[in-house]
């Protein structure tokens, strides 16, 4: 085995663990250049093993397959419950991100009734979903498709969505701990999320109960962040404090009427 196969092997051990490395770090732990490094990434990108981002680099495969599996039918009807309720908060003719994940694929499902949609989106589950809607325009970025869950990522994926302006950006995340922060477990999916964020003017977090309490990886962004939170259940008394606190709107699914500031 050459140096170079053992040094790329070495960091692959180290994203499986730790899930990011910085160009700069590669180059300090393997003694190589920056040059070095970032031919390296673009390798393993090649490969299918990795992400690029700026800087730096992400396993390309974070998600359990086995873990996406069990969430597919995890919480299912609860999921619908919730697509239906972001659904009825999105007018005709909107423009719209919509993030990636199980929850979102249920948004776009029930948003098939709405017309003249025009969407952003990094997943090709949910732009299969949309371009059942036939008026609807779905605009995706390139890049190498994660095949866990369809989601298309490349290092300018954030700048890809950063282009465009949304009326709302439907967001979903791995958990929303008891500081009132939103995160998930993958670096590439915060980036291109926050992009959305940064150029919407109302966010929905959309997200099963199941959500509540757990803290992920990767802060994407805080309660104050967003605008409005739909879910299946009343979330507990903690967390209930920061959302008044951040006067985020509270709306169950299949309860449209009942809300809280």
């Amino acid at each position: 085995m050459d140096k170079k196969t053992r040094r790329q092997r070495s960091l692959m051990q180290h994203l499986e663990q730790f899930h990011y490395i910085s160009l700069e770090e590669i180059a300090t732990r393997f003694s190589v250049t920056t040059q070095t490094a970032r031919r390296d990434i673009q390798e393993l990108e090649m490969a299918g093993k990795v992400r690029r981002l700026h800087g730096g680099a992400t396993a390309a495969h974070p998600i359990d397959p086995g873990v996406l599996r069990a969430r597919r039918v995890e919480n299912a009807e609860a999921k619908q419950r919730i697509g239906a309720a972001v659904a009825a908060r999105i007018s005709n003719g909107s423009a719209i991100f919509i993030d990636t994940g199980t929850t979102c694929e249920a948004v776009a499902l029930a948003l098939l009734g709405h017309k003249d949609l025009r969407v952003v989106t990094y997943s090709l589950r949910v732009a299969t979903a949309l371009s059942e809607g036939t008026d609807f325009t779905v605009a995706v970025p390139g890049g190498f498709v994660r095949r866990v869950d369809s989601g298309v990522f490349r290092q300018d994926t954030p700048e890809f969505i950063g282009r465009f302006k949304f009326d709302t950006a439907i967001i979903s995340v791995s958990g929303i701990d008891s500081a009132g922060d939103i995160g998930d477990d993958d670096h590439a999916e915060v980036a291109a999320v926050q992009a959305a964020m940064k150029q919407a003017e109302t966010i929905i977090l959309a997200v099963d109960g199941s959500k509540f309490g757990r803290r992920a990886l990767v802060k994407l962004a805080s309660l104050r962040d967003v605008h409005e939170l739909v879910t299946d259940a009343p979330p507990r008394a903690d967390l209930m404090h920061k959302l008044n606190e951040a006067g985020v709107g509270l709306f169950i699914a299949g309860k449209p009427d009942e809300s809280a500031a």
